[in-house]
């Protein structure tokens, strides 16, 4: 109970930080930094983008005694979260933040969501280290996933929409598991301490109760369809524009005449906004709501409205191919936006459902991108307020999800959470299963399985075995925590091993296996013959090892 206590508290910790964390991050760089550039004269306004773009281009190339940082945040924390070995150094963070910072601050058409999932990230990650005595493995997955729900609580002030982003973030079509609880907890915290601190009440797509349709009909439901499928069809040509640009950002070509060119063209991009809507509307996240204002004006034509999304597009994927810092959260909200405000002025229901395609275009553009749909249909419903979405979003957002097919804004969002294990769970356990058994009787002393399993074999877990090498249970070493290492010469290992393990036959699948290891949260697990004698054991990396050599001989994923 203690130590369950104790794991809550370092998950509400982890909302706390990264609440403190997200708070000065937009604090300075929209309230500060942001505000100042839009208030401007044009000529100086324009120059801004370029500015902020090459600050933070010089920021991660010298940072931390010239070791070069990618400019990465949110896709940081879907890395880490596949790859238990990727570090997400503290260190980094301040480098990081920084030119997230001066990168929106000064006018970049990216969100600042990157910075706020990549802070919350890498605190959970830090807080597992610091207390890795306290966390597992799995425990210390949750924590990442924890701090990335954080970050989006905190900065969209819409906990519910942190806690299914970090679980559906990962993967395009699953859900991360074991880890709702902790980004409850922290998410929660996080939005609370966001608020106090900052005592914003804004959201980036607040409307009033007069731009929303209260019911919704035939009509509202086949245009929700229409919007959900251009939303798929845009969201997946933006994705290989977004691919260009990251290739672009990781090649070889030298990174200050990438920055010149860059910035050169949000200078471009920023001098024609000012010319054809005479408004900064290239500048910033939404351009502190200008731009969601513009875009619901009845009186806009929609080739303006044409003209901005491809601005938009250019601006953003201009950011992200220069080296500048920022996530694309709310860059896929806008082109839904904008897309849906295209559907609703060529269907013309009226006035007062003037905000409805735009925002059923927002949830079905930012589900098609980062492959979240239940998170992007919770978006809309908290930065709105308006449950009449929530019903014809829905419907968007499955059609976007069909049309989308397998692109994705992250590269490193896997398919599912087994991924291509799948394709290989039937097999019998005995293709995975290894005769070369760790095994310790059960009278003998919590020393032997210490120091002669252990530690010399960095074997974390073993088999206890009666006389006839009859299965009695499983001892991992973190059972000898509980045990004074004064006692280990005196208490046996059948004192301590856990009992309630069910082995598995021959009969069994890989499925089956898999499934057992992850209940009773062991790596290997015990397989018996029919005499109840241990025959063999499974292990995580064995499966692993056994899907990539099948891979690899019968063609790949």
């Amino acid at each position: 109970m203690r130590n369950r206590l104790l794991r809550f508290a370092a998950y509400i910790a982890v909302g706390v930080v990264t609440g403190l964390i997200v708070a000065a991050v937009a604090v300075l760089s929209e309230k500060v930094l942001l505000e100042r550039v839009l208030n401007l004269p044009p000529w100086q306004r324009v120059l801004a983008p370029a500015l902020g773009l090459w600050a933070a281009v010089l920021m991660l190339r010298w940072a931390d005694a010239g070791r070069r940082l990618s400019p990465s945040t949110s896709e940081e924390y879907i890395r880490a979260f596949h790859d238990r070995t990727y570090p997400m150094r503290f260190r980094d963070l301040p480098f990081r933040l920084a030119a997230g910072i001066v990168t929106i601050g000064s006018g970049g058409a990216v969100g600042l969501e990157g910075p706020s999932i990549y802070a919350g990230a890498t605190t959970g990650s830090a807080i597992q280290r610091v207390a890795r005595r306290l966390f597992r493995n799995r425990e210390g997955y949750a924590l990442l996933v924890a701090g990335a729900a954080a970050g989006v609580s905190a900065i969209f002030q819409a906990p519910a929409t942190g806690v299914l982003f970090a679980l559906e973030a990962p993967y395009k079509s699953d859900l991360g598991r074991r880890a709702l609880l902790p980004a409850l907890l922290s998410s929660a915290s996080s939005y609370v301490v966001y608020v106090l601190v900052t005592g914003f009440d804004d959201r980036p797509f607040e409307i009033s109760t007069e731009m929303v349709r209260v019911g919704f009909g035939r009509q509202e439901l086949l245009g929700a369809a229409v919007v959900g499928a251009l939303c798929g069809l845009a969201a997946s040509a933006f994705c290989r524009i977004l691919g260009a640009a990251k290739r672009i950002q990781e090649s070889d070509r030298p990174w200050w005449l990438v920055a010149l060119c860059g910035g050169g063209i949000l200078v471009g991009l920023a001098v024609l906004c000012e010319f054809l809507f005479e408004a900064p509307l290239s500048l910033g996240p939404t351009a502190e709501g200008q731009l969601v204002s513009w875009s619901l004006d009845p009186e806009q034509s929609l080739v303006l409205l044409g003209a901005l999304l491809a601005v938009r597009v250019m601006a953003t994927s201009t950011v992200l191919a220069s080296g500048g810092v920022g996530g694309v959260f709310i860059p896929l909200a806008v082109f839904g936006l904008i897309v849906g405000r295209l559907v609703g002025g060529w269907i013309e229901l009226g006035p007062e459902s003037l905000a409805f395609f735009p925002f059923i275009g927002v949830a079905a553009f930012l589900a098609a991108g980062y492959r979240t749909p239940l998170a992007a249909v919770m978006f809309v419903a908290e930065s709105t307020g308006a449950p009449a979405f929530v019903v014809p979003a829905l419907v968007a957002v499955a059609v976007s999800q069909v049309l989308i097919g397998n692109s994705s804004v992250s590269q490193y969002q896997r398919d599912s959470r087994t991924g291509h294990l799948e394709r290989r769970l039937e097999m019998p356990v005995n293709s995975a299963m290894s005769t070369d058994v760790p095994t310790v009787s059960a009278d003998a002393p919590l020393s032997d399985f210490v120091w002669g399993i252990a530690l010399p074999r960095k074997q974390l877990e073993a088999v206890v075995v009666g006389p006839e090498r009859n299965f009695l249970g499983v001892i991992r070493l973190s059972d000898s925590r509980h045990v004074d290492r004064n006692d280990w010469m005196s208490v046996t290992c059948g004192e301590v091993m856990t009992t309630d393990i069910e082995p598995a036959r021959p009969s069994w699948t890989l499925r089956e296996v898999t499934e057992a290891m992850a209940d009773a949260e062991i790596e290997l697990y015990p397989v018996i013959d029919s005499g109840g004698r241990i025959a063999g054991v499974v292990t995580e990396n064995a499966i692993v090892k056994l899907v990539d050599f099948l891979n690899e001989t019968q063609g790949g994923r």
